[in-house]
């Protein structure tokens, strides 16, 4: 059964038409229920995320959820960044390159079918604690409020920071740099935050806000 947002994503599609027109039929012949999620086709099983089409500048893909546990015996795989610990893409740059591997392409769905049957999952890893630096500890040392200020920002936030100031070279520099954002953190913003109160990084923000 199709999915009217998928009907309306394909219709609104300026690029890769085709190639998801076609990689839609493939998913569909599997059983799987068609959704809509993250903006773009889901395939799920019992409500579990299976597969996703969606498409890039470059190519178009693929994403299986659990493709770290596919045996991958085309060795089509790909792991997107090194941080993804689960997914894995299969992409296309051409029609006809999804016509040549459909019945490749039918053979991973069904694999990921009996994982996701068989209750598998990855085991995602945790992030490795990223290390604070000595120039950090002793401003923690000197003022305790501000190292509060700093425990109560979220790992997110930290972690940005920390590496921000581990970046530089040398220890002065560190120090100038965690200096630089004492006031930003007692304040509870995060290094890329705008006065606005809004992240740079988001839309709500227009960015012609200035940094403190």
């Amino acid at each position: 059964m199709t999915n009217p947002k998928v009907d309306e994503f394909l219709n609104n599609a300026t690029t890769w038409k085709l190639e998801f027109e076609l990689l839609r039929e493939i998913v569909l012949d599997s059983g799987l229920t068609e959704d809509f999620k993250w903006k773009h086709p889901c395939y799920t099983l019992q409500n579990k995320n299976i597969v996703l089409i969606h498409g890039f500048k470059e190519y178009c893909a693929l994403l299986f959820h659990q493709g770290a546990l596919l045996a991958d015996s085309e060795g089509i795989l790909v792991q997107q960044t090194e941080k993804v610990q689960a997914a894995r893409q299969i992409r296309f740059k051409s029609l006809r390159e999804i016509q040549k591997l459909e019945p490749t392409i039918k053979a991973y769905i069904n694999e990921a079918i009996k994982v996701e049957e068989a209750g598998l999952k990855v085991e995602v890893k945790k992030e490795t604690a990223v290390e604070m630096p000595e120039e950090l500890q002793s401003k923690f040392a000197e003022d305790t409020a501000f190292q509060e200020a700093f425990e109560a920002l979220t790992p997110g936030r930290r972690r940005e920071y920390i590496y921000h100031f581990t970046q530089a070279k040398q220890s002065k520099t560190k120090t100038a740099r965690i200096e630089k954002n004492m006031s930003r953190i007692l304040a509870g913003k995060g290094l890329r935050d705008c006065v606005c109160g809004f992240s740079k990084r988001m839309p709500t923000c227009d960015g012609s806000h200035k940094y403190h």
